[in-house]
């Protein structure tokens, strides 16, 4: 429980500027709220109320009234979302009941996080590490938590749904901010600061976290308290050509073990992200690295996993009824394990290789009646290509409501 908080913000003009979001928020008609935009469902800006997908928002303004630290604690505000903690480390986020069990070997892995387009999913762990998944709350612009298969467009393991956390560009984030927070659970520390240049704008900051352990039913100490330090950086800029963004985090955390001695775990990423808008068209060329290290005492298993992702897409509303999105992309997993004397890997160093081409498209049958049709195949290392068809039929029946109905495959 958190029992004591202080910040600073400078200027305070930024901070007033925060205040004031939060108001308009709160003062939002229900026809305003159906408004606010969301990305995820199709790839490309559509109004929330009309997205023909089981979809939930954590908005900026919710994040902050909640007094969330982290991704985890804001990922609790989503309604159809169910979040486990088995220690003061492990977290489980689930779906329609489908959560996994660590005991078993049985991982949420139905479940697709993204990070800005980053996928965290872990295809040695079938599952996603929350624990290490962070940004400072205050950059988060909004969290979309789809319900439901979202292959078509996301590809493997978006099968259950989709979480896609939005940080906000760095223009929005001027300013320096400095932030604490100590409780009898956690404690933590962070540092902003952002600025602006001609065509375009950067921000860095800093964190620090410590969760302390639990306890057991009897009474004594869990001892699986851990820290974690963290770093990074955006940088956004305009162009004749396009816009850039240019970001990355790295960071560093130590975790205790109650039968053996700590974990360490490493990781770091970096993602360069170029789109050009046009009056009818819309391209994105997207790459990013990923690099994730645990290293684990004399006895366990540790492994080092480097993803390599590159993804394009290209979207254009035609004169006619029709609004197209295609594009494709290749990702490789490159990893390396360490046996233990209970596991053995076979083999322990492997190159996984996934590969896609996508096409969707929205045909306005009359003005209020939408006709979305898609098709992604697939192609993973251990079942070959695979067909991902998405149909869906959606009827708005007013600014704040609308029916719809889909067929989809996923895997």
């Amino acid at each position: 429980m958190m029992i004591a908080e202080g910040g600073l913000l400078s200027p305070l003009t930024a901070k007033a500027q925060e205040y004031a979001q939060v108001n308009r928020l709160v003062d939002m008609s229900l026809e305003q709220l159906s408004n606010i935009k969301v990305t995820s469902v199709s790839k490309s800006p559509e109004q929330v109320g009309q997205a023909p997908a089981a979809i939930y928002v954590i908005t900026h303004d919710d994040i902050i009234r909640a007094g969330a630290t982290s991704i985890v604690q804001a990922l609790r505000l989503a309604p159809n979302l169910t979040i486990a903690q088995m220690s003061a480390t492990a977290f489980n986020a689930s779906a329609r009941g489908f959560g996994g069990s660590e005991g078993a070997q049985n991982f949420s892995n139905k479940l697709l996080v993204l990070i800005d387009g980053r996928s965290v999913y872990s295809p040695l762990y079938s599952g996603v590490y929350l624990e290490t998944q962070d940004v400072l709350m205050d950059d988060i612009d909004r969290i979309e938590v789809i319900s439901g298969p979202g292959a078509t467009l996301w590809g493997a393991n978006a099968m259950n749904g989709v979480i896609n956390i939005i940080t906000r560009a760095a223009d929005l984030t001027q300013g320096t901010l400095l932030s604490a927070s100590a409780g009898n659970l956690e404690s933590d520390g962070n540092a902003r600061y952002g600025s602006d240049f001609t065509h375009g704008a950067f921000r860095v900051y800093g964190k620090a976290v410590r969760h302390h352990s639990l306890e057991r039913t009897d009474g004594s100490d869990a001892e699986d308290g851990w820290s974690k330090t963290q770093g990074g950086f955006r940088l956004d800029t305009e162009a004749a050509l396009g816009d850039f963004t240019i970001q990355g985090d790295a960071y560093h955390a130590i975790e205790h073990q109650r039968t053996s001695a700590s974990q360490r775990l490493i990781g770091a990423n970096t993602l360069v992200r170029w789109q050009r808008h046009g009056v009818t068209s819309d391209t994105q060329l997207q790459l990013y690295y990923d690099l994730v290290e645990r290293q684990q005492p004399v006895g366990g298993v540790a492994f080092v996993l480097h993803t390599y992702d590159i993804e394009f897409q290209r979207s254009f509303r035609a004169i006619t009824a029709h609004t197209l999105i295609w594009g494709g992309g290749e990702r490789v997993n490159q990893y390396h394990l360490t046996s233990s004397s209970t596991l053995i890997f076979f083999p322990a160093v492997r190159a996984l290789t996934l590969a896609n081409i996508f096409l969707q498209d929205t045909y306005s049958i009359t003005n209020n009646l939408n006709l979305i049709a898609g098709l992604k195949m697939e192609d993973d290392p251990y079942y070959g290509w695979s067909l991902l068809p998405d149909l869906r039929l959606a009827l708005r029946l007013s600014q704040l409501s609308s029916l719809w109905a889909a067929t989809s495959r996923a895997i």
